[in-house]
């Protein structure tokens, strides 16, 4: 009774000091902030109306470069090994442990040493969501960070193939992040040129004479043009015959090429395109020609696919599906498709003339939150941007609601459906992870580290955005349940479990 009075009397006094919104959002500008961000807190609240809503969206769609994080969250990004020390080195180093385990003399050294090594890749990954995690959670370029997700989703791999999870925290920094508002095109061949792409659809293992069309087929059906579309398995199999010799080199010195392909290896970093592996012959693409000349047969196959119109209306459909309805409408996705194509596949065009349609506003406050916005919007509520130490909890959070980071087995990534978030299990996890958030800190602001002790916090949720602007858009099912909260703890597991806090 003690503890549960002084957690009240600690969220009166965190209330009372919490400052007011100079001007508190409309439920209009509410609704786009829980949209376009990964969910409403005070401060982008507050950054929406000093803003403007149009500026502010705009600013969203063009962010300018590099990272805006609070000092907390940038240190603790800054420290991690995937930080300090670049890919190549980290799976270089790794495979060389790997091989250097399996040849020691006795079973039980070799079991030893495989610990160590899946411990190790393990670690890796850690950092890799930890990263993703705190700039969802404390980036001022919301829309960025979300993008970043979406592309990582679209473009997806698995973490446990292989040493994948040596790459992964590089593919999302360096293949999506950088293009997640910029060209499709550019988008589409960073994660073509990435070995963690090449290694999890076994394009290093395609060459002439053997040749793997893993990857070319998801390349078309997946990653452009869509299921459907117009091509036939003919044309996965020029595609496949393209893309001989693109794959991954662990070696820093080149491989030797024959004399009459000099000069056409490309090797950079892990990637390679090594000459002696790639079928020279001419090749039919979509009706198409494309001569044998070696990589650029790549480049020319990707403007052909990107440019397809196919290609434009997949994408938009897929945009106008995570950002507007399980079913959107087709004027909305004919409208995206026609931005696609005429301005080459800038993807933020795209999203202006989505966020700028009429089917856009009138959805808004309708979509089911996915598990990762639902986690994430749950910890940008209640704590704002006071910087958490640990996103284990969160990932385990997410682990348990079946939408794991980096954690999709198969390329087609994780449902953008709600219906596919809505079954009763999947309701029952969330509530029981309210509990946890609305009860206290939940390991959040216990660093992981050995030993490390467990500083005392408490979401608050019934904060000023919550009176100033939350409250007045609660259903009255919602209103009346929460008036019936005998504390704190369980307001805020009642909130988070709502069916208005669920949607975005």
């Amino acid at each position: 009774m003690l503890d549960r009075t002084a957690r009240a009397c600690a969220a009166a006094l965190a209330l009372a000091a919490s400052p007011a919104i100079a001007a508190p959002p409309s439920p209009a500008d509410l609704a786009l902030l829980n949209r376009v961000s990964w969910g409403a807190s005070g401060t982008s609240a507050a950054a929406l109306e000093q803003a403007g809503a149009e500026r502010w969206l705009q600013g969203q769609l063009h962010p300018a470069p590099g990272d805006h994080l609070p000092p907390a969250a940038a240190a603790q990004i800054a420290a991690l090994t995937i930080s300090r020390q670049p890919m190549t080195q980290l799976v270089r180093d790794a495979d060389a442990f790997n091989r250097f385990g399996g040849s020691l003399p006795t079973p039980e050294q070799r079991s030893a040493a495989q610990g160590l090594y899946q411990q190790g890749l393990n670690e890796l990954a850690r950092e890799a969501a930890m990263r993703s995690l705190l700039r969802d959670l404390y980036s001022s370029d919301q829309l960025k960070e979300q993008m970043t997700w979406f592309w990582m989703n679209h473009f997806n791999v698995h973490q446990a193939k292989a040493a994948e999870r040596a790459m992964i925290g590089d593919y999302e920094e360096t293949a999506i992040r950088p293009h997640a508002l910029g060209r499709f095109r550019d988008l589409v061949e960073a994660t073509l040129r990435h070995p963690a792409m090449l290694r999890y659809l076994d394009n290093a293992d395609n060459a002439a004479g053997h040749v793997n069309e893993n990857y070319a087929r998801e390349l078309m059906e997946l990653h452009t043009m869509g299921v459907g579309s117009g091509y036939t398995q003919q044309d996965v199999q020029e595609l496949a015959r393209i893309l001989t010799g693109v794959g991954i080199d662990l070696s820093p010195v080149d491989p030797k090429v024959s004399p009459q392909h000099v000069g056409e290896l490309v090797h950079a970093g892990l990637f390679e395109f090594n000459p002696n592996r790639h079928d020279y012959g001419d090749k039919r693409l979509l009706g198409r020609v494309i001569k044998g000349r070696g990589f650029g047969e790549v480049e020319e196959a990707l403007d052909i696919l990107c440019r397809e119109p196919a290609t434009a209306h997949h994408i938009s459909s897929e945009l106008a599906q995570y950002f507007v309805s399980d079913d959107p409408p087709p004027k909305l996705v004919d409208a995206m498709s026609a931005t696609f194509q005429r301005t080459d596949g800038d993807i933020a065009a795209v999203l202006d003339t989505l966020f700028h349609s009429k089917a856009f506003r009138d959805s808004l406050g309708t979509r089911l939150k996915d598990p990762v916005h639902f986690a994430v919007s749950a910890v940008r509520l209640g704590y704002d941007d006071k910087v958490i130490l640990n996103t284990g909890p969160i990932q385990g959070w997410l682990g348990q609601m079946g939408e794991g980071l980096y954690n999709h087995e198969t390329p087609d990534g994780h449902s953008m459906s709600s219906a596919s978030w809505d079954a009763p299990g999947q309701m029952a996890t969330r509530f029981e992870i309210a509990r946890q958030i609305g009860s206290g800190s939940a390991g959040l602001f216990k660093a992981p580290t050995p030993d490390a002790a467990d500083q005392p916090a408490f979401p608050q949720l019934q904060n000023a955005l919550y009176f100033e602007a939350l409250r007045q858009t609660l259903s009255p099912p919602t209103a009346a349940a929460l008036s019936k909260a005998q504390s704190p703890e369980d307001w805020n597991t009642l909130y988070l479990a709502s069916p208005d806090f669920m949607r975005r």
